[in-house]
């Protein structure tokens, strides 16, 4: 009776109630009991019987150069953190490259290709005191006066650049370091001021043909802004880490080493008179 009673939900046709559950619970078991070996609509058996069952162990693969760097620069893209340097990339590549400033898919492609290990560099040197990609070579080369000169001089040329990637050339028994360096144009970026410090434009990018250098022959640099001449920046030189300034009569050992700038000579001591 008690389970009858809990069939009535309006007392006023307890009977009516009664009839149309219980009817409705014995069509269920007959249902059951006859519908027992029927495949079921919806989701498969087969992902029925594994679900609490263990996943099974992931594999490694190795993936292409290219889609990879399709999903980092998709992650790079769509974090806030990194839309400022997207803004200074885009910057970055009009002024390098000024004659394709108005080329808007050229500019997408080039930004897509570079903005990975660009951003490497400069995200790096942002939060570090110092900076760490800019780097000087001196080569021993072949130059003329000009194109129509014939007449090969056999001297020592300064570089200066900037570097963009690393690379590291396996041989199975030995390794070697290269660089992939932006190297300035000594025409166009470079020059020396009244005072014998060198200059550099990092917006003329010269030498496309001839971008790798050993990191044993190449030495780091630092390029320091000149509120003299927009758009020219001073390079600054350190000595190497091992080098020990011993003074006699520094005792309490508060020597300082200053960076020294790159110069070709010394200045006129004429040009002080004019400052």
């Amino acid at each position: 009776m008690k389970v009858l009673k809990g069939y009535v939900q309006n007392r006023t046709h307890p009977r009516g109630y009664i009839a149309e559950r219980y009817i409705a619970e014995e069509a269920v078991e007959f249902c059951t009991e006859h519908l027992s070996d029927v495949s079921t609509v919806g989701v498969p058996s087969s992902q029925k019987m594994g679900v609490s069952k263990p996943l099974s162990s992931c594999t490694i693969s190795l993936v292409d150069r290219d889609l990879s760097n399709q999903a980092h620069l998709y992650d790079l893209e769509n974090t806030e953190e990194v839309l400022p340097y997207i803004e200074k990339h885009m910057i970055y590549i009009k002024t390098t490259y000024p004659k394709f400033r108005k080329r808007t898919k050229w500019l997408q492609d080039k930004h897509n290709s570079t903005f990975i290990q660009w951003l490497h560099f400069k995200a790096q040197n942002d939060v570090r005191i110092v900076q760490n990609s800019g780097v000087y070579l001196l080569a021993h080369n072949m130059q003329v006066a000009s194109p129509k000169d014939k007449n090969l001089i056999v001297s020592n040329t300064d570089f200066y650049g900037v570097i963009q990637e690393i690379w590291d050339l396996d041989y199975q028994k030995f390794r070697i370091l290269f660089l992939r360096c932006d190297w300035i144009d000594n025409t166009l970026g470079l020059v020396v001021d009244e005072l014998g410090f060198t200059l550099v434009d990092l917006s003329k990018i010269g030498h496309r043909n001839d971008q790798f250098a050993m990191a044993s022959q190449v030495k780091q640099v630092f390029y320091d802004d000149n509120p003299m001449h927009r758009g020219w920046l001073v390079v600054l030189s350190m000595p190497n880490r091992e080098y020990n300034d011993v003074i006699a009569d520094d005792v309490l050992g508060d020597t300082r080493i200053e960076c020294e700038p790159f110069t070709r000579g010394i200045p006129n001591f004429d040009t002080f008179d004019d400052i």
